[in-house]
């Protein structure tokens, strides 16, 4: 990525809030305009302390939530009301906050076994997008975010599932966490119309220059997957200014 694309695609915040807060009004924007165009919008979001306090601040905006479908960039295989389910964060900062109706939540069913909560998974997206067989769906919005190891979603460093561009979603066993999760694969993060990427905290500083200035190694920084249009959300410690 050149310096001129970094800066038009890095937007610097002074603290984690500020940064919080300029993302979720720009998904705001967004998830509104695709709603205009197409009569609904999509959008994946993603779980962390981060984009809680970005789910508090949405939730607390006058937004009209009608025809926005939510879905999730990838969950632990836990209960929906364990303290580690992405989808159980997200329900108490911002689904139950605006009162969505269940019909639009499209969470991935983590108390299931991995292998059919991913097929579970991969069949509601089918059909909420109306997918043809091998087709991939088109996310209005992904909201994405890293780790200081440069993971996204759940694609660690040297994750076989990196390479993946024909299938939706999977399950994978994460060693570093001792966990099974559910993930979207990097071909529908690709495609997604708008990504956001939402990452604060001086421990990711290195991984974010990694990320952004240096070669594309994909298996060692995940977090370049779609990084020549994602749009990065930081605050100060995480720019190193």
């Amino acid at each position: 990525m050149s310096p001129r694309e970094q800066n038009k695609r890095l937007l610097v915040f002074d603290d984690a809030r500020a940064a919080c807060e300029a993302c979720g009004a720009r998904t705001l924007e967004l998830l509104d305009e695709a709603r205009t165009v197409r009569g609904r919008a999509l959008l994946a979001v993603s779980g962390g302390s981060t984009p809680r306090v970005m789910f508090e601040w949405m939730a607390a905006q006058h937004f009209d939530w009608k025809a926005i479908e939510i879905f999730w960039v990838d969950e632990r295989c836990v209960a929906p009301d364990d303290a580690q389910s992405n989808y159980g964060m997200t329900k108490k900062a911002l689904l139950d906050p605006i009162h969505t109706d269940s019909r639009q939540i499209h969470r991935i069913q983590g108390e299931l076994p991995p292998v059919k909560a991913a097929a579970h998974y991969r069949e509601e997206i089918s059909k909420v997008f109306d997918l043809a067989l091998g087709e991939l769906p088109v996310f209005d919005v992904i909201q994405r975010g890293m780790g200081a190891d440069a993971h996204t979603a759940s694609l660690f460093p040297g994750s076989p599932l990196i390479e993946d561009r024909h299938h939706i979603a999977s399950e994978m066993w994460v060693e570093k966490m001792k966990q099974d999760r559910v993930t979207l694969l990097p071909g529908v993060l690709e495609k997604a119309r708008h990504t956001l990427c939402l990452t604060a905290g001086v421990e990711k500083k290195q991984a974010l220059q990694d990320v952004l200035t240096g070669p594309e190694d994909l298996q060692k920084f995940p977090a370049q997957i779609g990084r020549a249009s994602a749009i990065w959300y930081i605050d100060r410690a995480a720019n190193g200014s």
